[in-house]
Order: structure tokens, then C-alpha cells, then sequence
């Protein structure tokens, strides 16, 4: 008898490791420790890093259409129709607008040669470092946006830039599109990230952006109420596919014609590409004219408290 009971609790506990084991990719809290991912890098899908991703002629189009096109749920594509020789591109038709009932952004200042660097950094492929040391030789600053899995592999990557002078951004623990996701999850999705990221630099982050560039009015609703700023972008282009890099030129040719006032570049951190061609992006930007802003300007324009 006395055998039995000692047996149940060592058999109940074996059997809630396995339960924890396979609860699946979600945060969970070990007795008075950080937060620890059980995502790995694997679980997430960065294969179509911006779902739908307008270079040329037309706005990208919904992604998912309702009856009401004022359905809060209804699922939107960030999208830019391009207007080279460094004229200022158009966003889809009303997006703009509920960015800005929301606290949102995609560009700054169109009457000022300013412009923002921001970085996507799903995961790492070994660019950053060098990233890093360019914007500091240049004396840049960008927004890094980060995943859960991001923050546990590579905090000296992270703390290098909080130390530099960088503003880390979210990109939720997961990288799920966000307005697919329940209340609950999708605030979990962004506060856990943040939660971790607090522990460990004491700040708290304010930039948000939503993976595969999926949001809702629901999302930006709710993101805003944590009190984060969306942040979207005026370019991107599809640099994210490791396997298809095409060298520095591929990505200087497609940037420098498509800078503008006011723009807020999204570059993927993974290419080798825009790691090779930052340098000169930087440099010969500041030769068209141009000055890169910081980016924590980009809060008081967002929240409408620009001068």
C-alpha cells in the first residue's frame, strides 16, 4: 500500500511533463523564472514573410473579403503601389485612414528628406552583427523587430541593440498573422514578448509589427489599446528568401529609386543582400539628400504629437 502511494504523485508528475511537453506553441511560466518559448525557430513560418506584397503597378488586394467591408474582422494585406525616382508611393485606398484612427504607420513627414530604417528579424543568418556595426560606423539607428524564439537564441544580438541605441520592436512571439487569432491569443501573442523582453532591459516595447504585414481593424484596435504603434512601411521588397539572393547590387537597385520623404524602409535582416548593400545605401542616400531620422521620433508622428 504504502508502494501505491508513493507511486500516484511520481506517476501524476510524469504524466503532466508530457502534458507540458505537448502543450504546443505557446509561453510557459516555470515557478518565479522568465518566461521560456517552447517555439523553436522550425515552428515558425517565415516563408512568405509579407503575405501580399504590391512592387508595381496596383494596391495590394484583401486577403480575405466579408459582405461588410467594415467588418472589424476582416483581414487586410499591407500593400504600396511604388512610384520610383523618389516620389512618394501609394497605400491602399482607406488604409491609411484607419492607421491613423489607430495610431498606426507607414510613413513620416512627406515635406522633409527624412527617412527610417526598420529590420524584420524573424530569425538570425548571421547578418546582424554586421548590420550592427554598419548603422554605428554611420551613426543610424533602426527598429529591430523580433520574435519570441529571436529573444532566446540571440539576446547578445538583442542587448547590442538596446545598448546602441536601437529600438527593439514586436513581432510577437510566434510570428502568427494576428487578426486570425482569438482576443486572448493575440494579446498574449504580443504582451508575453514583451513581458520577457522587460525582464531582461527593463523597457518596455512600443513598436508592433504584425507578421505577414496581416492586420484588421480588430488588431490595430487592440494592439493600440496596449498601447503599441503599428508600424508598416513605404518599401519593401521580397529580399527574405535566403535561396534566392541575387548580390549587394539586387538590393541597392531596388532600394535607392525608391527612396522618398518621409519613407519607412522594412528590411529582412536574413539577406545577404541588404547586409552587403547597406553601407552604400547609407552613405549615397546621404548624397541624394537624404538624413536618416530616429526612429523614436516616429512615436510622437504616429500619436500625432509631432511639431
Amino acid at each position: 500500500m504504502k508502494r501505491k502511494v508513493v507511486a500516484i504523485p511520481f506517476i501524476l508528475s510524469v504524466i503532466a511533463a508530457v502534458i507540458l511537453y505537448h502543450v504546443g506553441p505557446v509561453s510557459v511560466r516555470e515557478s518565479g523564472n522568465k518566461t521560456l518559448f517552447e517555439l523553436s525557430f522550425s515552428d515558425l513560418d517565415f516563408e512568405n514573410e509579407i503575405a501580399s506584397l504590391s512592387e508595381t503597378s496596383s494596391p495590394a488586394a484583401y486577403i480575405h473579403t466579408s459582405a461588410n467591408s467594415s467588418d472589424p474582422n476582416r483581414i487586410r494585406g499591407w500593400g504600396i503601389v511604388r512610384a520610383k525616382d523618389n516620389k512618394t508611393p501609394q497605400a491602399d485606398p482607406g488604409a491609411p485612414e484607419l492607421l491613423k484612427k489607430y495610431n498606426g504607420i507607414y510613413i513620416a513627414d512627406t515635406d522633409k528628406p527624412v527617412i527610417y530604417l526598420t529590420f524584420d528579424e524573424g530569425y538570425e543568418a548571421g547578418y546582424t552583427a554586421g548590420i550592427l556595426d554598419c548603422l554605428k560606423k554611420h551613426n543610424v539607428n533602426a527598429i529591430f523587430f523580433i520574435t519570441g524564439p529571436y529573444l532566446n537564441r540571440h539576446e547578445d544580438l538583442v542587448r547590442r541593440m538596446v545598448e546602441e541605441g536601437h529600438a527593439v520592436g514586436n513581432h510577437t512571439v510566434g510570428h502568427f498573422s494576428l487578426p486570425t487569432l482569438s482576443d486572448e491569443k493575440m494579446k498574449e501573442e504580443v504582451s508575453e514578448l514583451d513581458r520577457v523582453f522587460y525582464e531582461k532591459f527593463k523597457k518596455h516595447m512600443v513598436f508592433l509589427r504584425p507578421p505577414r504585414g496581416e492586420y484588421s481593424e480588430r488588431s490595430l484596435k487592440i494592439t493600440s489599446e496596449m498601447g503599441y504603434i503599428n508600424v508598416f512601411w513605404s518599401f519593401a521588397y521580397k529580399d527574405w528568401d535566403r535561396n534566392s539572393q541575387k548580390g549587394w547590387e539586387h538590393a541597392y537597385n531596388n532600394v535607392m529609386p525608391n527612396l522618398h520623404n518621409g519613407a519607412i524602409l522594412l528590411l529582412h535582416a536574413v539577406s545577404s543582400d541588404n547586409a552587403q548593400a547597406l553601407d552604400r545605401i547609407i552613405g549615397d542616400a546621404r548624397k541624394k539628400g537624404y538624413e536618416f531620422g530616429d526612429v523614436f521620433d516616429l512615436i510622437k508622428i504616429a500619436r500625432g504629437e509631432a511639431e
